[in-house]
């Protein structure tokens, strides 16, 4: 069961360290697949054709590297939140890695762990105080030894 971590502006800095355990697991569709494609102009045969994949070196479709990457963030809303803050921002991330395919039918869950918090220090057009969130997160395919995406990616919260 997920249980979600939200704490206000003044607490999150106490968090560096903490794990935020897992997300809710969802499958990842050929629909989905399908319309990332369709959104990237990426429609190479091993994510949009489950014919020609399944003779493929992963015996079916899987999904864009980046597919699985952009499921971070719905699945980094269901484990944390800043409750007092006027401004949410993804600021970007700082590695990303793509260990093992992810699919189409598997199911997929994150895991976090809050890895650095600190002062915005630099001019920013957003206005406010604001902290940097770092965040080690995992992307698991179930049933499967390695880990589809490992990624730091950050975080920026304005109050």
């Amino acid at each position: 069961m997920t249980v979600k971590t939200v704490v206000l502006f003044d607490e999150v800095a106490e968090l560096a360290g903490k794990d935020l355990g897992y997300s809710e697991r969802r499958e990842i569709t050929q629909d989905q697949v399908n319309l990332f494609a369709d959104a990237t102009d990426d429609h190479q045969w091993i994510h949009t054709d489950p014919e020609k994949a399944a003779d493929g070196p992963f015996g079916g479709p899987i999904a864009h590297g980046f597919l699985t990457l952009s499921l971070l963030i719905p699945m980094w809303s269901e484990l944390f939140d800043v409750s007092d803050v006027k401004t949410k921002v993804s600021y970007g991330v700082d590695k990303a890695r793509f260990t093992s395919p992810v699919k189409v039918g598997a199911r997929i869950r994150m895991t976090v762990t809050i890895a650095e918090v600190s002062e915005v220090s630099e001019v920013s057009e957003v206005k406010g105080n604001g902290l940097h969130l770092v965040a080690d997160a995992t992307i698991e395919i179930e049933g499967e030894e390695r880990p589809a995406v490992v990624a730091r990616f950050l975080n920026r919260f304005y109050k």
